[in-house]
This record gives C-alpha cells, sequence and structure tokens, in this order.
C-alpha cells in the first residue's frame, strides 16, 4: 500500500508580524525563517510522519535540491520530483500573535509539470493505493484520470479553490476535502447545496469546531482538540495527511479522522509548516494523553 502525491513544492518565507497588515501598512517583522512548504509538500510530510509510505510527485527548479533532500529526510520517496529550469515554487506567509495568516504564493516550477513524468509516476499504483491531489500544480484533472483507471481511490483538496478546475477533476474523485468557504463557493460554482455535491464521501474541515463527513447514509463529525494555536499553517494539510495515512493504515473513517484531528491539534501549536508536523510516536502519546484526561 502506498499514498502517491502529485503535489506543490515550496520554499516558505515566513514573517512573525504584530497584525497582519492593513493595505498601505509597512510592519517590521519580529522573526524570519524559511522551510519546506506547499499544500503537496505538507500533505506528503504529514503522511509519511504519520506511518505511510509516501511518493511525491513534483517538480522543483535547479534551486530546488534543498527542498528534495528535506523531503527524502522526513522519509518521502522522491524519485518522481523533477528539476526545471525555472525557480522553485514560493510562498510569502505573514503570520500574527495569534496565528493567523496571510499567505502569497508564486507557482513557478509547481505548474510546468509534464504529463509523461506524471503517468511514469503513477504507473505503479493499484488498487492498495491512494492518490492525493489539489490545486497548486497542473495537470490535475489528468492524474486523477489515470489514478481512477489504476483503481486508485483519489482524494482532492479543492484548494486554493478554482472552479474551472474542480469541475475537471470530481468526476475522477472517491474523497473530496474543503473547508467550509472552499464547499460553500463549489456547491455555487455547481449550483447545488454544500449536502449535494457530485462526489461520493465529502469531508468539510472547520477548523477549531473540527471536520465532519458525509457519505450514503453516514455522517460522522469529530471535534478538534483544545490546544493552544501559535501557527495555522498548514493546519489543513496536516489534517488530510494524516487522514489519508490512518485509511492506508486499515483505519475506519471515524477513526482516521480522529488520527488527523490529533496531527493537526499538535501541528498548530508549533511554528512553521512541515518542520512543525509531529511524527507517528507524538501523535501516539498526545491521543493517548487525551483518552487519560
Amino acid at each position: 500500500m502506498a499514498i502517491y502525491n502529485l503535489g506543490s513544492i515550496n520554499a516558505d518565507h515566513f514573517y512573525r508580524l504584530p497584525h497582519l497588515p492593513k493595505p498601505g501598512e509597512t510592519l517590521p517583522a519580529r522573526e524570519y525563517s524559511r522551510g519546506l512548504g506547499g499544500k503537496g509538500a505538507n500533505q506528503s510530510v504529514a503522511a509519511a510522519r504519520a506511518g505511510a509510505r509516501v511518493v511525491h510527485i513534483g517538480a522543483v527548479g535547479q534551486d530546488g535540491d534543498w527542498a528534495i533532500a528535506r523531503l527524502a529526510e522526513f522519509g518521502v520517496n522522491t524519485n518522481h520530483i523533477a528539476r526545471l529550469d525555472m525557480p522553485t515554487g514560493h510562498a510569502i506567509i505573514n503570520v500574527d500573535d495569534v496565528g493567523e495568516n496571510a499567505i502569497v504564493i508564486y507557482s513557478a516550477a509547481n505548474m510546468a509539470q509534464d504529463k509523461g513524468h506524471i503517468r511514469a509516476a503513477l504507473m505503479s499504483g493499484g488498487e492498495d493505493d491512494f492518490c492525493i491531489l489539489q490545486n497548486e500544480t497542473n495537470l490535475v484533472a489528468y492524474a486523477a484520470e489515470i489514478a481512477q483507471n489504476k483503481g486508485m481511490r483519489v482524494v482532492y483538496s479543492a484548494a486554493p479553490f478554482q472552479a474551472d478546475k474542480a469541475r475537471e477533476v470530481l468526476p475522477f474523485v472517491d474523497i473530496l476535502v474543503l473547508n467550509e468557504v472552499e464547499a460553500a463557493q463549489l456547491a455555487d460554482a455547481l449550483g447545488v447545496t454544500s449536502t449535494h455535491l457530485p462526489v461520493s464521501e465529502v469531508i468539510v474541515t472547520r477548523g477549531a469546531r473540527g471536520a465532519a463527513y458525509g457519505a450514503a447514509g453516514t455522517e460522522i463529525e469529530v471535534p478538534a482538540f483544545d490546544v493552544e494555536a501559535v501557527d495555522t499553517t498548514g493546519a489543513g494539510d496536516t489534517w488530510l495527511g494524516f487522514f489519508v495515512a490512518g485509511l492506508d493504515a486499515g483505519m475506519p473513517v471515524k477513526g482516521a479522522m480522529k488520527f488527523a484531528a490529533a496531527g493537526a491539534a499538535l501541528q498548530v501549536t508549533r511554528s512553521g509548516t512541515a518542520e512543525a508536523i509531529p511524527d507517528l510516536h507524538e501523535v501516539k502519546a498526545f491521543l493517548e494523553q487525551q483518552l487519560a484526561s
């Protein structure tokens, strides 16, 4: 069993600020750091840290060897990450004193991937495997169709939300994961209610209020754990990576959602994105502590 992830790889540039800038305002940053990020990389790291075998499909520029090396250090298979003649994607992330953020992304190599490269990476996938997709790369629908034809379970995070891209991908999706804003945007774009999205399984994440799962005849809600957030950047990606890793390990949906909630809870208590994601032992200890309290 494996998780294949066609996902973005970014250099995340973090600036700690007293508050998020208003239009026209200039603020001095209290702290600066650079780390591995991108929705795809975060999800791959989370799934690998949760104990899954993860194959990342992506692209960086000639300046991106450090990102490939860092993914490998986290236990992610990096054999299908291309090096292109353009910059590695990057993000400017402003974080305020209560952990809220504002993010600007430059996609670069993430949006210049090749069909042959993606097809070759997915050819070894099969019915026991998962394929994770999101909207920070090109060729998402192309990869989704290949994965579906290979019998893989396709998990799609429709973020950042793009109506046209979502319409292309949804016919090939088994599990759709969105936050509340994205769910409303998608429902509006499709002319349906958020409870009638055209996917067999839908998960809506609700931040500090947890997450809700819906499928034919089944509804499950799992609350978030009460923690003091330091930085919420990457929390949704951490949740998704742990959730898919839980399913891959044979957990029922509710168990995988609780596993994911624990991973995200620990991640937001630390600064950073991929670098802040906890490992399997930390999450198990956290869950045992919650059970005992």
